[in-house]
């Protein structure tokens, strides 16, 4: 068993998320509690970004609209990328500290970085943060370009986390067909079959159009609880014509950027219609999931920080019509489930095994991927 640190910047601009694990590559290093479920892989660990350093963040999401060549940083990009590399090794810091943790005790370290860019059409995708000068500073090996690998074969480069989805649903006993929903900026669905054949795909927005539409109507990051969404109406014709757009209806595997949908879209609406409109179309585009599942699942498991919003939650048991519990329930990690999976893909990529494959992603082959950085 390998000792893996894994971390994640989404596109919720929130904070960096540590989480350990340990591994070989295809079994995780699980403990069951006494009704069954696996207790908790690991120590987690978070570090807050800061109100202006989100602000930069969110300029910098601006600027890499600008970018046609993977080197370029324009803007603020350069200073952004600085602030992702320094706030992650800071978090790892922490951590290790927290827990009383030697350095020479962890074999690799999985760095996502923070996506600004993600145009698998012109086979482009830039997650900012320098994995070299990571590694040097912490001592210890780093792996992160995950997505590019899967990218440059064709590949959409997103989600990768299914195949960490598929060994946690082992760990657990789970049999298909399950499916699990990460709710994050972005919300993306694996489906698992009977058989433990992965389809995975982008569904559409999570929680970004959420906060962002809280954000500049109410100044708070995010809609607590769902609270204000439950309080208003949906716009009926605005979810419909959100419902048209062909990303919907295109075959997987498929994602999609960011900043495809705006929240600027429910215009003059209300603040509690306006919530509750972006709320239900996150709900119903998850829905229509099911057009492209080879199997209805049986069970759902929801992660991610939608799964802390009692309204999605509820439009989602509504639409979803059978039975769904969230990844705490169950004795995996709503808020660090991603971090742990990217542990995990440091490994299978320092292994040489596949972290994508035609079935998630859409690349011909089976494929590794990530760079290696050594301290």
């Amino acid at each position: 068993m390998m000792r893996a640190i894994g971390l994640m910047s989404g596109t919720s601009l929130d904070g960096v998320d540590v989480a350990l694990i340990d591994t070989d590559g295809t079994a995780l290093k699980v403990a069951r509690t006494e009704n069954g479920f696996i207790e908790p892989l690991g120590p987690t660990g978070y570090r807050a970004y800061s109100d202006e350093e989100r602000a930069l963040l969110r300029q910098a999401l601006v600027d890499a609209e600008k970018i046609e060549a993977r080197d370029e940083r324009p803007g603020c990009l350069a200073e952004a990328e600085e602030l992702v590399t320094r706030s992650h090794a800071e978090a790892v810091e922490a951590f290790l500290a927290e827990n009383g943790l030697d350095p020479g005790q962890i074999g690799v370290i999985g760095f996502h970085g923070q996506t600004v860019v993600h145009r698998p059409d012109q086979r482009m995708t830039i997650q900012i943060g320098d994995g070299q000068r990571l590694a040097a500073r912490l001592g210890i090996p780093v792996v992160y370009e995950l997505r590019r690998a899967d990218i440059e074969a064709g590949g959409q480069g997103a989600p990768l986390v299914p195949v960490f989805h598929r060994a946690l649903a082992e760990a657990s006993g789970f049999a298909g067909p399950l499916g699990i929903l990460n709710l994050g900026g972005v919300a993306n669905v694996t489906l698992i079959t009977e058989r433990g054949d992965l389809l995975a795909f982008d569904t559409g927005p999570g929680n970004a159009l959420i906060d962002d539409w809280m954000r500049e109507r109410t100044g708070r990051p995010l809609d607590d609880g769902g609270r204000t969404a439950a309080r208003g109406r949906p716009d009926g014709a605005l979810l419909a014509w959100l419902l048209t757009h062909p990303f919907f209806a295109r075959k997987p595997p498929k994602s999609l950027d960011r900043n495809w949908f705006s929240h600027k879209l429910a215009g003059q609406l209300s603040t509690e219609d306006g919530a509750a409109t972006l709320t239900a179309f996150t709900a119903q585009a998850v829905a229509r999931a099911l057009d492209h599942a080879p199997e209805p699942p049986l069970r759902w498991i929801v992660a991610g920080g939608g799964a802390r919003n009692g309204e999605l939650m509820r439009l989602l048991n509504y639409h979803l019509r059978t039975e769904i519990t969230t990844a705490d329930a169950v004795g995996w990690s709503s808020a660090y489930l991603e971090a742990q999976a990217f542990a995990y893909l440091a490994v299978l990529s320092l292994l040489g095994l596949p972290i994508t494959f035609p079935s998630t992603t859409g690349v011909r082959e089976p494929l590794t991927g990530g760079v290696k950085a050594l301290p």
